[in-house]
């Protein structure tokens, strides 16, 4: 077995100056340094880190400092330039996730539009459904994997709000924290997966495709190192900041009046296991009449899974709206549902998970 260490390695202007700022006001450890007569190289180790200062010309570096307790350090600084030229930057480890206001627009996202497939994390495809992202408060991608098999994934997990997984086509094994054996999940489908809740895709079918939904948009993905899948404990019950793991299958499932005129719907059970953080329904035509409706929802993102329909939409024209098309009606806004096909499909996502909607007459 080989002995090996990383260092990083920063210029300094004044090396001196920079013995007594990185071990007195940051509390580092001096390691090393020569020569003794003329010293022009030191190494420190300290807060996770291993560096090299060595006198140059050359320009300065940068560090982090991540603690739990940032205002111990460095006498509350934040911001900080050592004698030798380093600027320092002190900051939360784990900072409080900040779910920004949302900017409230009308948004319609066609497959037929060939927005471009992006290659993400994992080799998997993504398509954005929010361009706008509505400010940042949300994203909805539409995921692919053209080739089934294993998937390069670790354990990791997400800070996250809220985090939606909708399969519409083929199936995807899954692995869960506290939640047994890996578990597939097939069309139809989908998992809520509560605020890092360690997990890790293990293999997927030829043609895989999942909607997921995140807030906010801009959300970190950590790998756990140390986690190994699955974990002895079967815990069903857990919660992680007050959401429950949920696995929701399609087969079996009842249908029952949906908010709006017309429809029928099924619950996914994500209200009730998020308290009402989101609320996840697939709804369907039953061939009575539509009406004109309006909501007091802060995010109503919905999503053609089969079928097609007309979106119709105050002071716009109509929308002709196919499998793959996705929309965002902001609050406020009456809109139909209409001429929708017997195949119609649609899978829509609430946030909150509990709203009002209100039926009558387009103005």
């Amino acid at each position: 077995m080989t002995d090996t260490i990383a260092e990083v390695c920063l210029s300094t202007a004044d090396l001196t100056g920079d013995i007594g700022f990185f071990t007195k006001q940051l509390g580092f450890r001096m390691d090393m340094i020569y020569p003794a007569d003329d010293p022009a190289v030191a190494a420190f180790s300290g807060h996770g880190l291993r560096f090299r200062l060595e006198r140059s010309d050359a320009p300065a570096g940068q560090l982090r400092l991540l603690s739990d307790r940032p205002a111990e350090l460095a006498g509350g600084e934040t911001a900080l330039t050592a004698p030798g030229g380093t600027r320092i930057t002190i900051a939360e480890r784990n900072p409080p996730l900040i779910l920004p206001p949302t900017i409230h627009s009308f948004v319609v996202r066609r497959l037929a539009d060939q927005a471009p497939w992006v290659i993400g994390r994992a080799g998997m495809h993504y398509r954005d459904l929010i361009p706008d992202r509505l400010g940042g408060s949300i994203i909805a991608s539409h995921i692919r994997i053209p080739d089934g098999g294993p998937v390069p994934d670790m354990v990791h997990y997400h800070k996250v709000g809220f985090q939606l997984i909708f399969c519409i086509n083929g199936w995807v094994d899954v692995v869960y924290e506290d939640q047994g054996p890996p578990i597939r999940l097939t069309a139809g489908d989908c998992f809520i997966q509560p605020p890092e809740i360690r997990h890790r895709v293990l293999e997927a079918s030829d043609g895989i495709e999942v909607i997921e939904i995140g807030v906010p948009a801009e959300h970190v993905t950590a790998i756990d190192h140390e986690m190994t899948l699955p974990t002895p404990h079967l815990r069903p019950d857990r919660e992680w900041q007050g959401q429950r793991f949920v696995h929701n299958v399609a087969q079996g499932a009842a249908w029952q009046p949906f908010r709006i005129p017309g429809f029928v719907a099924r619950d996914t059970t994500i209200a009730a296991n998020t308290r009402d953080v989101a609320g996840v329904q697939v709804a369907r035509p039953d061939g009575g009449p539509t009406a004109w409706t309006w909501h007091d929802s802060d995010i109503l993102f919905t999503f053609v899974m089969q079928g097609g329909m007309l979106l119709e939409g105050e002071e716009r024209d109509p929308f002709r709206l196919e499998k793959g098309d996705a929309f965002v009606i902001p609050p406020g806004m009456r809109t139909r549902y209409a001429e929708a096909t017997r195949d119609l499909e649609l899978l829509e996502v609430s946030l909150p998970g509990r709203f009002t909607t209100h039926i009558g007459e387009s103005t």
